[in-house]
């Protein structure tokens, strides 16, 4: 016991004990069994992990019965996670094994199968010896492991430790009859023994709860009375074979067939059968166990593992094995592939109950639309994907087009009123690919094209937009490199006072110096920029250094602000707020020598953490411009909502502001707005003297565009702007 102490692991106090349980179950370098097999996949699908493990922990190893993504059967104890999960009665979770100092320095951490996230639930014997574990493996951290999850991974290890229960008892058929009887009357299976004429000699307690026939009405009776219809013509088969001193079919194996109880019902049933001889005579031993729980308790898990829990239809993972086998028989088929327009800020606006009703009947109309489709099922999120046999166009534009009526008709909860769209994108096998993936990312190209063509639209897959695809993951691929060698550079346009032409700021803009095309404006990449992982890091990158050349030229021309605009997902990232704050602080720049434009979309989420965000943005200082003014939906309430500081007047209603009267009254308009809210007002886009004449006459404050200026590099601006007086280009 000493030696155990001092090795690098935990051992339990009991571990003598539980070694020699371990070796009563006879499982250790036995080959792959269909019944653990089966419920290894059922976990891997359930928990849509990538590896799955039956872990039984002998001395120095840990040996898998049953292995799901993993070419191993074994690993030394040393490097085990199970077996610090058999320490607990309850389940191990490690939602991050790099950070967890018992795992971080694991080389199954560093190394293959590089595991982030475990799970083990103990497999623990009746008298509470812990044998092994199953254990849940993904390659990528998960921080939620919640309490129905726990339950299902509790119920996986009940069913695992039946089984071994089962196979322990098999074993024990090997030994003989009076040691068999002693163990068989405590047994909780039912445990018979009948005689060469078929006549029951033995009946233990469980035989009594299970079949009901208490032991004296059913010693010296035939076994045929346990019999159901379903199989009685094999249990005859098997009692000729007996008679005729043959061996039975179904000995020395656990088989699934029916009982029958003693009030007529039928059961499901694990048999194992066992034949020995005395003398001349045969006599046959049988194991009976009820699994009516356990066929319950399966099926439901294996459900979990196939329905989305909040629509009942078929999930990802049922998808996938239905694709498959579709392509592998060489069927064609249709693959409609949809995503929900305008979801996501039904489920803003009105809460996750009303998203997740209008999820609810959003597969209620699908399956009343597509009644005749092979599937229709929920990949999660707002996606469903339905599944047709053939692979006709005109169906599919014709199913396409139900889809999209019926899904745009308005959803009421509650008195709550929702009205979302859908785009469908649609690939046909085997004409654009006979492989799974590959067709679902031809459906989902079409898809992608199909929201690009202002979404409410099906699109049926066509081979050039997989070239564009590759295109654009080559331009992206082009755009990481770009901030890695520095090719991003600011520019900087400069704004003026309208009446006296007075320089009082500008605002920063990206350009990319590309090696090969010269210099590009952002129309070219900053859409798909501001989607990137990078955007982050490179909107930090041009609000530190937009902040660092304001702090210079306010030394230089008094109250100069900076205008700077950024990336979405800065608004979503949480930090935000306290990078502006260190940025403005290294820098050594006033929070209102700072304006940050809004675009829209920002303002359209209407979520409290938006609007807590800009108030704290504004009560530190920071001016909050609204840019492309009237050129979007946004109301009234937007400018009553949110902490706005400045309107911007985009450059589409300057452009013809001196020639077109309507022009001309939006323009009055917004700055009408702008003076009743308090806000400041800047048109964009100024070009002639004539539209700052008609400007000035309606009261706009400050001015930009190619008239004073066009963006330039910090250098030329400085040398023109702020060497002497704003000259007008």
């Amino acid at each position: 016991m000493c030696d155990d102490r001092a090795r690098p692991y935990p051992i339990p106090e009991n571990e003598e004990d539980r070694l020699l349980a371990l070796e009563e179950y006879h499982l250790l370098d036995t080959p792959p069994e269909q019944s653990f097999e089966r419920l290894t996949g059922l976990a891997s699908r359930l928990f849509n992990v990538p590896i799955v493990l039956i872990s039984l922990i002998e001395r120095d190893r840990q040996f898998f019965k049953s292995h799901v993504g993993l070419d191993i059967c074994e690993t030394s104890r040393e490097v085990s996670f199970c077996t610090h999960a058999i320490m607990r009665d309850d389940i191990l979770v490690v939602p991050d094994a790099t950070k967890d100092p018992r795992f971080s320095s694991n080389p199954l951490v560093l190394g293959p199968p590089f595991i982030r996230f475990y799970a083990g639930k103990p497999l623990a014997t009746p008298s509470g010896e812990k044998l092994g574990t199953v254990c849940l493996i993904d390659t990528k951290p998960r921080f939620s492991f919640t309490e129905q999850d726990r339950e299902h991974l509790s119920d996986i290890a009940s069913l695992v430790m039946e089984h071994m229960e089962t196979r322990r008892l098999d074993f024990i058929r090997s030994i003989n009859q009076a040691r068999f009887e002693s163990i068989a009357r405590t047994s909780a299976d039912a445990i018979l023994f009948s005689n060469s004429q078929s006549l029951i000699t033995f009946w233990n307690r469980s035989a009594e709860r299970i079949f009901g026939y208490q032991e004296a009405e059913i010693l010296n009776r035939s076994t045929e009375l346990l019999v159901p219809d379903s199989w009685l013509p094999l249990y005859k088969a098997e009692v000729e074979r007996l008679r005729q001193g043959e061996q039975l079919q179904l000995a020395d194996r656990i088989v699934e067939l029916s009982g029958l109880r003693k009030d007529g019902t039928e059961f499901p049933a694990e048999f194992s059968l066992s034949v020995w001889r005395e003398g001349a005579k045969s006599n046959v031993g049988a194991i009976i166990r009820d699994i009516t729980e356990r066929k319950e308790h399966e099926d439901r898990l294996f459900r979990l593992a196939s329905l989305d829990p909040l629509t009942d239809l078929p999930n990802r993972g049922a998808w996938r094995e239905q694709i498959g086998e579709t392509l592998d028989a060489g069927k064609p088929c249709t693959v409609l592939l949809l995503d929900l327009d305008r979801f996501k800020e039904t489920n803003d606006t009105h809460g996750h109950s009303v998203g997740d009703a209008v999820l609810k009947e959003v597969a209620a109309r699908l399956l009343s639309t597509c009644s005749d489709a092979k599937m229709v099922a929920r990949l999660g999120g707002d996606e469903f994907v339905i599944l047709y046999d053939g692979s006709e166009d005109r169906h599919a534009r014709m199913i396409a087009a139900q889809i999209l009526s019926a899904i745009c008709e308005p959803y009421a909860f509650s008195g709550q009123k929702a009205e979302i769209g859908v785009s469908i994108g649609i690939a046909f096998a085997p004409r654009h690919s006979q492989c799974p993936d590959e067709l679902m990312g031809a459906a989902d190209l079409a898809l992608y094209r199909a929201k690009a063509a202002g979404k409410g639209q099906f699109k049926i897959f066509e081979p050039a937009l997989r070239d564009v695809a590759v295109a654009r993951r080559a331009f992206e691929e082009e755009l990481r490199r770009a901030f890695i060698r520095q090719e991003f550079e600011l520019f900087y346009q400069p704004q003026f006072s309208a009446d006296s032409l007075r320089l009082t700021g500008a605002e920063a803009l990206i350009r990319w110096n590309h090696p090969e095309r010269g210099l590009l404006s952002p129309a070219s990449f900053i859409d798909i920029l501001g989607q990137k992982q990078t955007a982050p890091e490179i909107g930090d990158w041009i609000l530190r250094t937009a902040c660092r050349q304001a702090a210079k030229w306010r030394e230089r021309q008094t109250g100069f602000k900076i205008g700077v605009n950024l990336f979405e997902v800065q608004f979503r990232q949480g930090n935000l707020l306290e990078n502006v704050r260190a940025i403005l602080s290294e820098a050594d720049l006033p929070a209102e020598a700072l304006e940050l434009e809004l675009v829209e979309n920002i303002l359209l989420h209407n979520d409290r953490d938006t609007l807590r965000l800009l108030n704290a943005l504004r009560t530190l200082g920071v001016g909050l411009a609204f840019d492309d003014y009237g050129t979007g939906f946004a109301s009234l309430s937007f400018l009553k909502r949110y902490p706005v500081s400045r309107l911007k007047i985009d450059r589409t209603f300057v452009r013809d502001v001196d020639s077109d009267p309507e022009d001309e009254a939006v323009v009055r308009a917004i700055l009408y707005l702008g003076r009743s809210f308090g806000m400041e007002v800047i048109a964009e886009g100024v070009e002639t003297n004539s539209q700052l004449a008609l400007l000035r006459k309606h009261g706009c404050g400050e001015v930009q565009g190619y008239l004073f200026g066009h963006p330039v590099p910090a250098g030329e601006f400085e040398a023109r702007f702020l060497a002497g007086s704003a000259e007008q280009e």
